[in-house]
């Protein structure tokens, strides 16, 4: 697939060395903008990079009136853009992917613990043994709220940061919980006399 667009160099190379390559130019920025919407820039920014450079290198030896290497760059920087964003494309689907797993773990714990507390109320548990627990029923309630909203806007990436480590919280909470409750014992069946 490589050989093809350099071919197709070569063949520009000869034909227009006189003057700048504008129309090169302009379909690198445009590809270089279309990465960029394709989330490039956070999720291939190798690539990004490599492209956004190209380009620049493109202007450069335009103002030194290089106009052979100004193609060259120019091109090189559109299949850069190209890559960057199908690179984009499968990073943002992992990341969400990786966003929503999370966000459900969480849930599951938050869900877990919210049993628990339920459980402790009901048998009477103190009001200082379920502070703890209570605060991080609620702080996780709304961290998940939060990451739930950066999924719906497309920000995959901060909603794993969101709840990085929420789990973990929800599970030392739901282990306070276990060590407080009252030790349950059998009882034992009266006697008749």
């Amino acid at each position: 697939m490589r050989g093809l667009p350099g071919l197709l160099l070569l063949i520009l190379l000869a034909a227009a060395c006189s003057e700048p390559p504008n129309k090169e130019m302009n379909r690198a920025q445009g590809a270089v903008d279309g990465a960029r919407a394709a989330g490039a820039e956070q999720y291939a920014a190798e690539s990004f990079t490599a492209a956004t450079s190209a380009l620049q290198q493109s202007r450069e030896a335009v103002d030194q009136r290089d106009y052979r290497l100004a193609l060259s760059r120019a091109i090189d920087a559109y299949e850069r853009a190209q890559d960057a964003a199908k690179l984009a494309a499968d990073g943002k689907a992992k990341a969400r992917s990786d966003a929503e797993a999370a966000v459900s773990a969480a849930n599951a714990a938050a869900l877990q613990l919210d049993s628990r507390i339920t459980a402790a109320e009901a048998a009477h548990l103190s009001h200082r043994a379920l502070g703890g627990p209570k605060r991080t029923a609620k702080d996780a309630a709304a961290t998940l709220q939060k990451a739930r909203a950066s999924i719906a806007a497309g920000t995959y990436v901060e909603a794993i940061a969101d709840v990085k480590g929420l789990e973990k919280r929800i599970r030392g909470a739901i282990a306070e919980l276990d060590a407080a409750a009252p030790a349950r014992t059998p009882r034992r069946p009266a006697r008749g006399r």
